[in-house]
């Protein structure tokens, strides 16, 4: 695949992009930054007449009503998006990259010719749960090696199935990380077998976490806390207002922070500021207290309250309470709290009237934040899923916040008393930050693929054969590819393996390349089962490219740390899936002159076995994969060492 080009202007509007930001958006600058509810311009280089195929296309339309030419042409949708449509967002910039993308995952997902498909001749993938066919040569609980097909968009098709508008996580699959363990060759790597429920059974097993909240906190260094927070944390989750946080942090104070949403919504900042200023909580000691604990037990105390309230607010506190112990790697205490938060979200969402407007934008960020973390969780654990995904249709795309009447906020103290109490531990204005939404947007248009990649490719009761999943992965491929294209310049991470100075690039690209292995993982297993299936230079070609993702993702395995806060748990899972992967690919003589030379491939484990091993003291679940890789590397050396001495 020829990578995209790098830009320095945008790609959609042809402007150049503006990096500054204000913490406050004046009237002045409604054109640069509009506002909510506004109505996004459209493009000048984009003729009105234009549907939505041609568009995506980039193909002349000759504007045909009820469909123009190339859609009679391909028996597609056709569908006209008209001017001055109405978007509930704020960045106009940001708006106009995802719309492109949602509007390609939305639609009928318009016809893209094999010119702009990454294959020109592909065979198709299968799921590694067993993909059925009649013909017992065509099948291999996995893919059929009988021949290639010409790759095509799924836009072409004329009946594209059902499941491809859907973009949530399956209640069944087979994508978790130990899943790699029931493969062929990996298999035989492991000392006996594992059940993908092993690590839920260890988290269900965990004592739980334990805190004093009467151990006291300092507020000396809060500002410092608040600014890291703002700087290094929110961007994650884009859910705490940077212009209307000066009056939340008074308030708290002249509550002492004993009661009510604002103080625990305080306190949970500090500590995720705290966090967010120490790196990778794999590096302290076992026996030393994580930072920002103090003031997360101080919230703790306070929580079971707020958690009473049926409000955006609380639903925030949850939110950023689950942000805390997923830090802590304590995925199912947050995975407890993201349940009450969906319960919560669900009854406030499922009437317009019951979210006051000052708190609407609060509830979308908070609802979008909720099925992340959901999905996430579910990727890796067989859990039950709250229902909060049914909304996702009717809930809006983030947008900027806005300043709030001091009269509409809950919890607020409008006196001016407290302004002059502990006035040094009040952070100043310029530590509030800006309000970024690039990441957020971005993470939410790559989950919903990576969710709906797991629909089509690795559901249980998949029956795929060759030739109904060739297409499927080459459209997938094509939507990974036009996120990727449609990133606003500052996140836009280059295709390259060298290591990254700016960590939202970093992490995206990491997400990045995890969708890309998991779009091509069926054929390493087809390989795996059958070795002449890599004889046809369709599969070769899918197998390069998945293990070209992996081994971008392990080459630099220490780059996993820039998303520790969020991500530490995820991404060590992550990790050891990829190097399992890595492993398998060595055995196979088919698959190993795909990879690197041996010396660098056995370098590149070696680290991840040491990074992991560094986690293990974390969580049960990484001692478990822990354990698992390096026991699984010990047996590859033998086994290799072996097969030397008997060639």
């Amino acid at each position: 695949m020829t990578p995209p080009p790098e830009r320095d202007i945008d790609p959609i509007t042809g402007a150049e992009l503006d990096l500054s930001g204000t913490k406050k958006r004046s009237s002045e600058d409604a054109s640069e930054y509009p506002r909510r509810r506004a109505t996004i311009a459209k493009p000048a280089s984009l003729d009105v007449r234009q549907c939505q195929i041609c568009r995506l296309r980039k193909t002349r339309c000759n504007g045909a009503r009820p469909k123009c030419q190339l859609c009679s042409d391909l028996d597609a949708e056709c569908v006209y998006r008209e001017p001055g449509i109405k978007l509930d967002a704020g960045d106009k910039l940001i708006l106009e990259h995802l719309t492109r993308i949602e509007g390609l995952l939305h639609s009928s997902l318009a016809a893209q010719g094999p010119h702009h498909l990454a294959m020109s001749t592909s065979p198709a993938t299968s799921n590694d749960t067993g993909m059925g066919s009649e013909d017992p040569s065509t099948k291999m609980s996995g893919l059929s090696t009988s021949g290639r097909m010409a790759a095509v968009g799924l836009g072409s098709w004329a009946n594209p199935p059902p499941s491809i508008s859907i973009s949530t996580m399956p209640k069944v699959h087979s994508t978790p990380a130990l899943h790699l363990l029931q493969w062929p060759l990996i298999r035989d790597l492991v000392s006996g077998p594992y059940d993908p429920q092993n690590l839920l059974q260890l988290e269900m097993a965990r004592e739980p976490l334990r805190l004093n909240p009467n151990s006291g906190f300092d507020l000396a260094n809060a500002p410092a806390y608040v600014q890291a927070f703002f700087n290094h944390a929110n961007i994650w989750y884009a859910c705490v207002n940077p212009y209307t946080w000066n009056r939340y942090y008074r308030t708290a104070l002249a509550q002492g922070f004993q009661d009510g949403p604002v103080s625990c919504l305080v306190l949970l900042v500090l500590a995720l500021g705290a966090a967010s200023r120490s790196g990778s909580i794999s590096f302290l000691p076992a026996d030393q207290e994580p930072p920002g604990l103090p003031y997360f037990a101080a919230a703790w105390a306070i929580l079971p309250s707020v958690m009473m309230r049926n409000s955006a607010i609380a639903a925030q506190c949850m939110i950023l309470a689950s942000a805390y112990l997923f830090y802590l790697v304590r995925p199912l205490e947050a995975w407890t709290l993201l349940s009450n938060v969906s319960m919560k979200l669900q009854l406030l969402l499922g009437n317009p009237n019951r979210v006051p407007a000052q708190w609407k934008e609060l509830s979308v960020r908070v609802y979008w934040n909720s099925l992340l973390y959901e999905s996430d969780l579910l990727a890796e654990l067989d859990l039950p899923h709250s229902g909060i995904v049914n909304f996702e249709e009717i809930v809006d795309l983030p947008g900027g916040f806005e300043e709030e009447d001091d009269d509409e906020d809950e919890g607020m103290n409008n006196d001016n008393e407290e302004k002059d109490q502990q006035h040094n531990a009040r952070p100043p204005e310029e530590y509030t930050g800006r309000d970024e939404l690039w990441y957020f947007l971005a993470e939410i248009a790559l989950r919903r693929l990576l969710n709906r990649v797991s629909h089509l490719i690795y559901q249980k009761d998949s029956t795929h054969t060759l030739s109904s999943l060739g297409p499927i992965v080459s459209e997938l491929d094509f939507q990974l590819s036009q996120w990727y294209e449609s990133l606003p310049q500052p996140v836009q991470f280059p295709l390259t393996s060298s290591p990254l100075s700016n960590s939202v690039q970093t992490v995206l690209r990491l997400r990045y390349n995890a969708c890309r292995t998991i779009i091509y993982r069926p054929y390493i297993l087809a390989v795996f089962e059958n070795e002449q299936a890599g004889a046809d230079p369709g599969v070769r070609e899918c197998c390069r490219r998945c293990l070209d993702a992996t081994l971008r993702q392990l080459d630099h395995v220490t780059s996993h740390r820039e998303g520790h806060l969020p991500y530490l748990w995820q991404g060590a899972l992550s990790m050891v899936s990829q190097t399992l992967l890595i492993m398998g690919a060595t055995m196979s003589p088919t698959l190993s002159t795909l990879l690197p030379p041996p010396l660098r491939v056995d370098a590149i484990i070696s680290s991840v076995v040491a990074e992991v091993e560094r986690y293990a003291h974390l969580a049960p679940s990484l001692k478990l994969s822990s354990e698992i890789i390096r026991d699984a590397e010990r047996r590859r050396q033998i086994c290799l060492r072996s097969a030397g001495i008997s060639i």
